[in-house]
């Protein structure tokens, strides 16, 4: 095995065979790391992202954050019962595409695709941006590589996710479980400190000065914090629409992945918000100096800075990180579900050397890195693009399955549920977008508009090519007939031989076409007798047609293509088959020192041509004579 091969397969893996796939299946245990890591983490950014609002408010906007909270965490059950009966009902994978397409239309179905689509990219993005933050929040000195430093993340995670589901939610596990323990364990002590002392406990470590009141609480105001705090929410979804990467039974180990996310999410969220009034912690401004995330605050509050504050804000800061990887588990399927339908190039349907959809990754990755170049990789920044999409296709899923609840019948409680959370996150969704709209939203609103569209054109351009090549009777056995076969050659070669030799084999009409610059005649056009035409009189073969064009502009490519398309013209039924001789190297770098004409002519006929050109290349290895 070559040295190059041991180092890709080192990183991304050897190539798994399709027999394999049973193996690549996972548990609960890979599946909260694989399809949770965006859920879990946004409970580092969604408390901070709504107490952020409230810094207008002073020490009183803490009070609220309870309040709000406490109605995301009602709205996350909800949701939580709905897409339990999702996976109930779609164990091949329900994500919001699947369901709104089948119960509400096709053009339900694009709308819930283009919103999951972009929030996926918005997830990997603020993901990795949030992680970075973490880390700069640390160690100020690295705020001017902020950019350098996500792309680098980016990198990492696509070297991780193309070694496959199974190798992923290994690489992934020991963060998230890190993540999750210690943030619990600070949790549990501050609430405990909390009971002991009253309801008012000290902090370990001072906290940072509470800026004075500049504003009122207002209607307005709690509604956009409402609508920050629901980033919370991102990524639940995530597990419905990857059912068929758990092991069997699938549903059962689905449902338990997501239960356990939930629950998880839910005491955090809780947690934070209690402890955040508890210990009279407000968020810092991230543009100002001195700034400090939430979790910082309150991990020294609780446990001070000692060992176990670096092991949590470690731990955070990894999963902010690779919580753009629920991203990658979920777009490939996503791309993968649409394109079976033709609303996608074909191009995501194709599985790659780990069993992945890679067309799919390979997406997702340029679209992250160019938006966190747009946006410098500053979270702030991405933040109000974000939740709409999500909670779009939340609508719209749980909209589709009340539909599909009531063709089935006798399923009033089932409707009932996900009628409660289609009405739910369709408020939400509204209150998202309102509040937002002119943060950002609108790029979001006008992107999903603008994807919708694409997709429709894709799906016109296969209907019209499957119109085209669609054949509803037999094989007409009298339209075969020989190809009139076309050889452009410069000179006399081993090429031309070859492909002479291949020519007599189809047909007895050739027809040999060179281009004459100038008055002198070639070598070629002189000798045609001599090497050519006597040897095959000789054997007995049919005779191939030499045909001189003058070129008077010095054009080689341009004469051939209008003498093939006038023969195409000319004939009836027959083929046009060109053979193009071309020289093959042995390293890239030869192919500087010879002219590429064969390519661009292939190029050409391609474009130019119709339905009975037919071109065939005739390759000759110059590293194997």
């Amino acid at each position: 095995m070559a040295l190059p091969t041991k180092i890709f397969n080192l990183l991304f893996g050897r190539p798994l065979a399709t027999s394999e796939e049973r193996a690549e299946h996972i548990g609960p245990i890979a599946g909260i790391p694989i399809f949770g890591l965006d859920a879990l983490s946004s409970a580092a950014y969604g408390p901070e992202a709504a107490l952020t609002l409230l810094i207008p408010l002073g020490i009183l906007g803490v009070q609220y954050i309870v309040p709000v909270s406490a109605a995301i965490v009602a709205l996350l059950a909800i949701v939580y019962l709905s897409y339990r009966q999702t996976i109930e009902a779609y164990p091949q994978g329900g994500g919001s595409y699947t369901v709104a397409s089948q119960n509400l239309g096709a053009g339900a179905g694009l709308l819930a695709a283009a919103a999951l689509m972009i929030d996926y990219v918005l997830t990997a993005s603020v993901g990795i941006s949030a992680g970075v933050g973490a880390l700069i929040s640390a160690v100020p000195s690295l705020q001017p590589h902020t950019l350098q430093l996500c792309l680098g993340v980016l990198v990492i995670l696509t070297i991780v996710n193309m070694r496959g589901v199974h190798d992923t939610g290994v690489a992934f596990m020991i963060p998230t479980y890190l993540f999750a323990g210690t943030l619990l364990t600070v949790i549990a002590v501050g609430a405990w400190r909390a009971i002991t002392s009253g309801g008012s406990p000290h902090p370990v470590m001072p906290m940072p000065p509470v800026s004075p009141a500049t504003a009122a609480v207002s209607a307005w105001l709690l509604l956009k914090v409402f609508a920050s705090g629901c980033t919370a929410m991102t990524g639940v979804e995530a597990v419905s629409n990857g059912v068929m990467a758990f092991r069997d039974d699938t549903r059962k180990n689905a449902k338990t992945t997501l239960t356990i996310i939930i629950a998880l999410l839910a005491v955090l969220l809780a947690g934070i918000a209690l402890l955040c009034r508890a210990y009279k912690i407000v968020a810092t401004n991230p543009d100002g100096p001195g700034y400090e995330s939430v979790l910082s605050m309150l991990t020294r509050a609780v446990m001070g800075r000692g060992w176990f504050y670096y092991v949590t804000i470690g731990s955070v800061l990894l999963v902010l990180a690779l919580s753009a990887n629920t991203a990658f588990a979920d777009f490939p399927r996503l791309t993968r579900a649409i394109a079976q339908d033709d609303y996608m190039p074909h191009v995501f349907l194709l599985r790659g050397r780990r069993l992945l959809y890679s067309w799919g990754i390979y997406v997702l990755v340029f679209l992250t890195g160019l938006l966190l170049v747009i946006f410098g990789g500053v979270t702030d920044r991405l933040i109000p693009l974000y939740a709409i999409g999500a909670f779009m296709a939340f609508t719209l899923s749980q909209a589709g399955m009340v539909m599909h609840w009531k063709r089935k019948g006798n399923a009033p409680l089932r409707t009932f549920v996900n009628g409660l959370g289609a009405t739910a996150t369709g408020l939400t969704t509204l209150v998202v977008l309102v509040a937002k709209f002119m943060d950002g939203a609108w790029i979001t609103a006008l992107l999903i508009a603008m994807m919708i569209l694409f997709m429709r054109l894709v799906k016109r351009h296969y209907v019209r090519v499957n119109r085209a090549i669609d054949l509803n009777r037999p094989f007409i056995p009298a339209e075969v007939k020989e190809p009139i076969v076309v050889i452009p050659v410069d000179r006399w070669s081993r090429v031309t031989e070859k492909a002479l030799s291949f020519a007599l084999s189809m047909s007895t009409d050739i027809r040999c076409v060179h281009v004459q610059v100038g008055d002198e005649p070639d070598p070629i056009s002189r000798d045609w007798d001599r090497d050519i035409v006597q040897p095959l009189c000789d054997a007995g073969r049919c005779i191939p047609k030499l045909e001189v064009l003058k070129s008077p502009y010095r054009y080689v490519l341009y004469p051939v293509i209008d003498y093939i398309l006038n023969i195409e013209k000319e004939s009836e039924l027959q083929k046009i088959c060109v053979l193009v001789p071309e020289l093959v190297v042995r390293h890239w770098w030869e192919n500087l020192l010879h002219n590429r004409r064969a390519d661009l002519l292939k190029v050409l006929l391609l474009v130019r041509g119709n339905q009975r050109v037919i071109v065939i290349n005739i390759p000759w290895y110059l590293d194997k004579n």
